[in-house]
């Protein structure tokens, strides 16, 4: 997982942003911290020591967590028909850690964090998304 996350950044974003580029990633150090500190109880010092040691203090300008209750998350993902993955056969407690694990690393950083409600409609949160992306980067 580190030495994929290494590889990522060096060979893809550090490129892209240095050439003046957006990168938008679906998963980052974040994602990391929740799943496995939170989630699976990981020692989250352990995943930070990791996380610096592969890309240093490096992190994302604007994080976005689409927030909603496990139940409603769970409930949509067996919705889409597409087979469960195997965070979604995790229990409900699971998931009810991983929420509040991204919820507490917003908090904490909210200069680099926004939570959109993603109870709404998909076209509710689109909007959302892109007056924070707006107001964030002054488009």
């Amino acid at each position: 997982m580190v030495t994929a996350r290494r590889s990522h950044v060096l060979d893809t974003i550090w490129p892209a942003l240095d050439k003046g580029q957006w990168v938008i990633c679906d998963r980052f150090a974040d994602s990391t911290m929740a799943y496995q500190g939170h989630g699976r109880g990981i020692d989250r010092g352990k995943l930070r020591a990791l996380h610096g040691i592969a890309i240093g203090d490096f992190a994302p300008d604007l994080t976005l967590v689409l927030d909603l209750p496990p139940e409603a998350g769970l409930g949509r993902a067996k919705g889409r028909g597409g087979g469960e993955d195997r965070f979604e056969r995790m229990d409900l407690s699971f998931h009810e850690r991983l929420r509040a694990g991204f919820l507490e690393i917003a908090a904490a950083e909210p200069n680099r964090c926004a939570v959109i409600d993603a109870m709404a409609d998909a076209d509710a949160v689109h909007h959302a998304i892109l007056e924070v992306v707006g107001d964030w980067f002054d488009l």
